[in-house]
């Protein structure tokens, strides 16, 4: 309704013939001529092809009842504007006689009559198929703002000037800028350089030579954000023409957390290809230790007391120094032996707090929180104390001038959105072990590398470099994850999870072996000792002679198995588990038990414990981790073949 000033106006004078005149030159047009109350006394042609009514239905009614108008605004008011102002226009809905509404633009003008009566003549334009496609159109908008403002993908419209001309909700998350700030600007204000500078000129070009290089292609290409970061993303570039002029609609889609699970996950099958591969050396190198640590043994035995001796001790100390080398190895490598029972983690760690205070001395501050209660785990808790001192003597060295390493012991719920960031996660429970210092931290390229084997930034022969590797090898093999949080001048976090259980599982006490000194269990008993390597074959022949027993070799499992169908007295099969010719130990171990199902079994190995017999598999099984001390074999030997 237009704005008129608000002043009186003398309406013009019309008699009935002038009227009659006007709606019949006018007939096809939608007039209607009614008094100032209301009642229609004109009645044309269009109107009747408009609302349905005919002249006679028509006629002597109500034109407010007959219509069923709606105003904008009320009746009282429209009527007001017209005295006072001679006319009104606007839109009204009124009702076609069939029942539907129609959208109606009306202009009233006020005339008087000559017996001194005041009459409205209203002109009607049906507006309502533009009212429909207004509504089509409002509704296909509120669909695609819905649609845009739900995708995480931005988008981005520009000119082909560069202006941006529309940019959504999702782009004004992925960049920080609002539609406000953006929509005028050039788009390279989202770009960093060099391609921020030369954007106009990739325009231009194609615009002059019609060679495209990102419409109708995805790319990935570096955004930029309004606080300057830099980010990846994948671009997608439309074109359409509107008016004569082009205008590029680009998709944007933030590649940083598939660029962190990517890289997660190439780190992930790194550290698992050096696990195997430290595994392996780790292996062949126990192998060397058996045979010397072995043969140290047997030719002490043969020495009487004095210098030699002495010099024989160095030797097996060094053979244990290596031992624990490959310990360390197949830690990282996740193929370490473990002893895993039922664990209170609030208690393991409380009470194994005064040795890390010894260890990290007076000038570092020790404090340990527990959160909560129920941290029940099944660990290897000696190994989980190495892990646990390992990461507190890292904390030590990054604290020179001393600091605070804060220990908290929390329950935690790993859901599935957590393990989709993490490809190696698993979601559940677990009991969290979160160890802080005040240290130097670390350098984003130190903290990619800091699980590593061998690697350090300590001085040389200052550290192996062994220490975060086996720690994180033991927590995977326990089921659990490790995360590093550093920065360089905020010290470090490291958090270890470990899988939380429920239940009490009632754990097995360790065989005593009687001391160092007592003497080695004897027996005549006759033994299958099947091992691959000569060298480790002829140690523990040797060994196991020297103890009594009777001894039998073969180098693979088929030989074996010829030499168990052969001799029905033998008691007990002592084999090494990784074997080359097709058969590994636990598969001749299953074999043996088919043809003398009384048979005892011994594994060993130089990786953990076999899956097989911690899942009790070969019933009654045991095992020894390469290298074994004479006094281990005489005790696990004579235990086996006495329960059998």
């Amino acid at each position: 309704m237009s704005a008129m000033p608000n002043r009186l106006v003398s309406p013009r004078t019309a008699s009935p013939q002038e009227l009659d005149a006007l709606v019949h030159v006018l007939d096809g047009a939608d007039i209607a001529v009614y008094h100032f109350g209301g009642t229609i006394t004109h009645w044309s042609i269009g109107c009747e092809n408009m609302y349905g009514w005919v002249h006679e239905e028509a006629v002597g009614r109500k034109i407010y009842d007959l219509l069923l108008t709606r105003l904008p605004e009320p009746r009282e008011a429209v009527a007001e504007q017209i005295k006072s102002q001679g006319f009104w226009q606007g839109e009204m809905v009124q009702r076609h006689k069939d029942g539907h509404d129609i959208h109606v633009a009306a202009r009233c003008v006020l005339v008087n009559m000559p017996d001194g009566e005041l009459a409205v003549i209203q002109t009607n334009s049906d507006v309502s198929p533009l009212r429909k496609a207004e509504e089509a159109v409002r509704s296909r908008e509120a669909h695609l703002s819905s649609i845009l403002d739900t995708v995480p993908d931005g988008m981005v419209v520009i000119d082909q000037k560069g202006t941006v001309i529309s940019f959504s909700r999702a782009a004004e998350k992925l960049f920080g800028f609002t539609a406000e700030e953006i929509c005028g600007s050039n788009v390279s204000k989202l770009m960093p350089n060099p391609d921020r500078d030369a954007h106009d000129g990739y325009i231009d070009h194609y615009l002059e030579t019609g060679e495209k290089r990102i419409i109708g292609y995805g790319r990935v290409v570096t955004g930029r954000r309004a606080d300057g970061s830099r980010f990846p993303m994948e671009l997608h570039v439309g074109e359409a023409t509107v008016k004569g002029e082009r205008i590029f609609t680009g998709f944007v889609r933030d590649l940083t957390s598939r660029y962190k699970i990517e890289e997660d996950l190439r780190q992930a099958q790194k550290m698992e290809a050096v696990g195997q591969l430290t595994g392996g050396i780790a292996h062949d190198f126990n192998n060397l230790l058996t045979v010397i640590s072995g043969n140290l043994e047997m030719v002490e035995d043969k020495l009487p007391p004095g210098p030699l001796r002495e010099i024989l001790k160095e030797a097996q100390d060094a053979a244990s120094d290596g031992a624990k080398l490959t310990g360390q190895l197949l830690a990282f490598g996740r193929r370490q032996p473990l002893n895993p029972k039922q664990a209170d983690l609030g208690q393991l760690i409380t009470g194994f707090s005064n040795l890390l205070r010894r260890t990290l001395g007076e000038d570092i501050k020790l404090s340990t929180i527990l959160s909560g209660s129920n941290f029940d785990v099944l660990v290897d808790s000696s190994q989980l104390q190495n892990a646990i001192l390992n990461i507190a003597i890292n904390a030590r060295d990054a604290m020179p001038k001393g600091g605070r390493l804060a220990m908290e012991i929390s329950r935690v719920q790993l859901d599935a959105d957590y393990a989709k960031m993490y490809p190696e996660v698993r979601s559940g429970d677990f009991v969290l072990i979160a160890m802080t210092d005040t240290g130097v931290g670390m350098s984003e390229e130190v903290r990619k590398h800091a699980i590593e084997p061998f690697f350090t930034t300590k001085e040389t022969g200052a550290g192996t470099g062994l220490g975060l590797s086996m720690v994180y090898g033991f927590v995977k093999q326990s089921g659990g994850h490790l995360q590093i949080y550093s920065e360089v001048g905020c010290g470090t976090t490291i958090r270890v999870y470990l899988p939380a259980m429920s239940g009490r599982m009632m754990e097995q006490a360790d065989p005593d072996d009687g001391g160092p000194h007592a003497p080695l269990p004897q027996g005549d008993e006759t033994i299958l000792v099947v091992e691959d390597d000569r060298r480790v074959r002829r140690v523990a022949v040797a060994r196991l002679s020297g103890m009594g027993y009777s001894v039998l070799e073969a180098d693979n499992g088929r030989s074996a198995l010829e030499i168990l169908e052969n001799n029905s007295d033998i008691a007990l099969l002592f084999t090494d588990i990784v074997m080359p010719g097709g058969m590994t130990g636990d598969e001749l171990a299953r074999e043996a038990r088919l043809v003398r199902p009384d048979v005892a079994v011994l594994f060993t190995s130089g990786y953990s414990e076999p899956a097989l017999a911690a899942k009790n598999i070969i019933p009654g099984a045991q095992w020894l981790r390469k290298p074994y001390t004479a006094r281990e074999l005489a005790h696990m030997v004579r235990a086996l073949l006495t329960a059998s």
